[in-house]
């Protein structure tokens, strides 16, 4: 089995993503960083998801986006709650993916690994500028010239993004087929106090609306029952 890290941050699309890996043979390292995010829920989801599909190791890294902030996620600004809002919200965290990539690039040096994965999508997403296709591909080209195995020809570095193509309802119909356990994952992005997700951000509604579409109950106990 081929060693791959997996970007795990405990929401259904990381979830699914976990799954595929294991499903296409990979030995899995689970990576989840703990960025100073207002919904620290998503630190219990993942490991919990980490445990259910038994992965090689979980590694939680710590970062501290919030001292920079310019993020609802990561500052002292309010979370959207009055619908998917256009263009790029005030819950994108400025060049997540590119420092949670690199972390991942450099874990995968260490085990060999020539796989990451990462659950990023393009369809049915909040507009996020990282998690488009050509940042993908951009970040696969740029890591065959910083690292040691792509300088020395000895190994080329792939990153899988399998639902980057796919609308949420696709996901969630994946990740059924593959037996993700939903019950455990966590998608909120302004939770209350005992994790318990609000229904209304954006997250909540394009998850509350993928589950909608693929015709399946979303297991998770709402705040607001925006279904």
């Amino acid at each position: 089995m081929k060693p791959a890290v997996c970007l795990l941050s405990g929401g259904l699309d990381s979830a699914t993503c976990l799954a595929l890996a294991r499903r296409d043979g990979f030995a899995c390292y689970a990576l989840t960083f703990d960025y100073g995010q207002r919904h620290r829920a998503e630190l219990a989801a993942a490991a919990k998801v980490a445990a259910s599909q038994r992965v090689e190791q979980h590694l939680v890294v710590p970062i501290n986006l919030r001292l920079f902030g310019g993020s609802a996620l990561t500052g002292n600004l309010d979370v959207p709650k009055t619908g998917v809002t256009p263009g790029i919200p005030i819950t994108y965290v400025p060049a997540r993916n590119t420092v949670f990539l690199s972390l991942a690039l450099a874990w995968a040096e260490v085990l060999s690994s020539s796989d990451i994965f990462i659950g990023v999508n393009a369809v049915d997403y909040s507009g996020y500028p990282d998690c488009r296709p050509e940042f993908i591909r951009a970040f696969e080209n740029m890591a065959q010239l910083a690292t040691k195995a792509g300088v020395e020809g000895r190994a080329h570095l792939t990153i899988h993004a399998p639902l980057s193509q796919l609308s949420k309802s696709e996901i969630i119909r994946l990740g059924e087929t593959l037996s993700v356990d939903f019950r455990l994952t966590h998608s909120c992005y302004d939770p209350d106090e005992n994790g318990r997700p609000c229904g209304l951000c954006d997250s909540c509604r394009l998850r509350l609306k993928g589950f909608r579409e693929a015709a399946l109950p979303d297991p998770l106990d709402y705040i607001h029952e925006n279904r």
